[in-house]
């Protein structure tokens, strides 16, 4: 493990209930990043979507992949400090729902950085299995 929960917390701004990166498995600072998140029974949202058969949302899913994606730009020292926010996700696709028990593999490619925006691929599977794949795009404030 590269990062844990801790040390994510010093690179983005989110805190609970809305940290949805457990641990950082692999980095290339600014250019790629596999992360995990541990989906357990206890999630908030499992509490209305849907009660009897838990489902991740899916644009929790895709802010799961936002949030890996940010750590890998953050991380870069003339990023310190800055927040990215998204400004486009396109040709998002979810192939299999997500379910308290699973783990959720981020990965993140950057595409573009540049120094007021950036691009990238981001897939999430549980297992060998593409649970969601899209494009994100990201601000910095």
């Amino acid at each position: 493990m590269l990062m844990n929960r801790e040390q994510i917390k010093e690179v983005l701004p989110h805190r609970e209930p809305f940290l949805l990166v457990d641990e950082v498995e692999e980095m290339e600072v600014g250019k790629s990043i596999v992360a995990k998140k541990y989906v357990t029974e206890d999630e908030y949202y499992f509490q209305g979507h849907f009660p009897g058969r838990p489902i991740m949302p899916g644009v929790l899913i895709v802010e799961s992949l936002a949030q890996a994606g940010g750590i890998t730009v953050l991380s870069l020292p003339e990023n310190k400090g800055k927040l990215a926010v998204f400004a486009s996700i396109k040709n998002a696709k979810f192939k299999r729902q997500v379910v308290p028990g699973d783990v959720l593999t981020l990965k993140v490619r950057m595409e573009r950085l540049r120094k007021t925006a950036g691009t990238g691929l981001a897939e999430a599977y549980v297992g060998d299995e593409l649970a969601c794949k899209c494009e994100i795009m990201f601000a910095f404030d």
